[in-house]
């Protein structure tokens, strides 16, 4: 299967599913501001969804983990999963592992580790671009993000849990 192109209209609709999915995670299960879900080749079914459950258990790492367990990587390979935020490492190389084959993020690293605060052990962020990690591996993974007029709409609902969880310095 090959990636459809993904429509702006298809695009502001996963957004504005994560957007919606990542204020949910904070106010009702109390829950860090990442979120991930995973579309179908048409590029508008939702096939999965994953909030972060841990500093260590991300969004982009759960859906990916259970996206492979439960569907065939050739059927994965044309599927995008979009991500509030960009994957770190870990997310990345777990995406490529489970042979998805579009990454969204909307919001940057750089926009992340700004609100988070410096040395934050809730999220030490790291300064490594996820299309480097891509790029080491021996197959594509096409890559979105960030999306500008997407990054300022997930930093603001993110300010909200981080500005209450600063690293205290």
């Amino acid at each position: 299967m090959d990636l459809h192109p993904l429509t702006p209209d298809q695009l502001a609709q996963a957004a504005t599913t994560c957007l919606h999915l990542q204020a949910t995670a904070q106010d009702i299960h109390r829950k860090r501001p990442f979120v991930a879900l995973l579309l179908g080749p048409d590029n508008t079914t939702v096939l999965l969804s994953s909030n972060s459950l841990s500093h260590v258990r991300h969004a982009e790492c759960e859906l990916a983990r259970n996206a492979a367990d439960n569907f065939d990587a050739a059927y994965l390979a044309a599927c995008t999963l979009v991500s509030t935020w960009e994957p770190c490492a870990m997310c990345a190389a777990t995406i490529y592992w489970a042979h998805i084959g579009r990454l969204v993020y909307l919001a940057s690293e750089a926009a992340l580790r700004d609100i988070v605060g410096p040395a934050n052990p809730e999220n030490l962020t790291m300064t490594l671009d996820c299309r480097v990690v891509f790029a080491a591996g021996q197959t594509d993974t096409e890559v979105i993000g960030p999306v500008p007029e997407w990054e300022g709409r997930v930093v603001q609902d993110a300010r909200r849990f981080w500005d209450s969880h600063r690293n205290p310095q």
